[in-house]
């Protein structure tokens, strides 16, 4: 039985009277890749910031390690550094290079030396593809290039787990591909992410677990060969009908 990195117990998450989380359990074990899939509005991003601790859950809990860190008391930029999040905007800063950009997280959250962090953030983007850019500003790079450094960034802090938000809904679709297989690679190193994503083929062929939600609940998770070829709800065939064809 694998030692679970992130158990998410009866979470839920309501904006007001506007609930968008309802009862969310799941487990993230070492090495699990898993896709969450579903209509816009169910929930799924929410989810992930919660994780994240860029939400505050209404209830329930979110163990790492079995520590609840939903609780108060918890050091977020320290939680976040062992559990990185890579954003569908980028989320990179303007006025820094690239390379600046994959230092400066971990001078200041790990406490890195200047020399460490800036070999360290070579060595990501390097990984990534974007060593040859290392002096760029964000203005002057590609969506996709963005999303590497992103990754590059979120890599830098060596994090045990990395949140993916629709990695790649802000991109052209010549850059889809660029980014997606930056992370099928990861996936095949064995980094244990947990993907927000429109894009099922990345869902049904690189990913071991899928989670499929509608309207802030699971309505059913299993592998990702389980829910692509034999969906038990009739929501998940309705859902993944329309990309059957392939």
């Amino acid at each position: 039985m694998s030692d679970p990195i992130l158990q998410i117990n009866h979470l839920s998450k309501s904006f007001g009277a506007h609930v968008v989380l309802k009862d969310i359990d799941f487990t993230v074990n070492h090495g699990d890749v898993i896709s969450i899939i579903g209509a816009s509005g169910s929930g799924k991003s929410t989810l992930l910031r919660c994780i994240n601790l860029l939400e505050t859950p209404t209830s329930g809990q979110i163990l790492y390690h079995e520590h609840d860190v939903a609780a108060s008391h918890v050091n977020a930029p320290e939680y976040r550094s062992h559990v990185g999040m890579v954003f569908q905007s980028f989320n990179l800063f303007n006025n820094m290079t690239v390379l600046e950009n994959c230092m400066i997280g971990q001078m200041k959250v790990l406490k890195r030396s200047k020399a460490d962090a800036r070999e360290n953030a070579m060595k990501y983007l390097a990984k990534v593809g974007m060593a040859p850019y290392i002096n760029a500003k964000p203005r002057q790079i590609s969506g996709g290039q963005k999303q590497r450094v992103a990754i590059a960034r979120a890599l830098a802090m060596e994090p045990e787990v990395l949140l993916f938000d629709e990695p790649t809904s802000a991109l052209d679709p010549e850059m889809v591909g660029e980014v997606l297989s930056v992370m099928q690679q990861l996936a095949k190193e064995g980094m244990t992410m947990l993907v927000v994503t429109h894009e099922m083929a990345f869902a049904r062929d690189v990913s071991n677990r899928v989670v499929f939600m509608s309207e802030g609940v699971i309505c059913e998770q299993g592998s990702s060969k389980q829910i692509f070829e034999n969906p038990q709800k009739q929501q998940t065939r309705d859902f993944l009908s329309r990309f059957r064809k392939n």
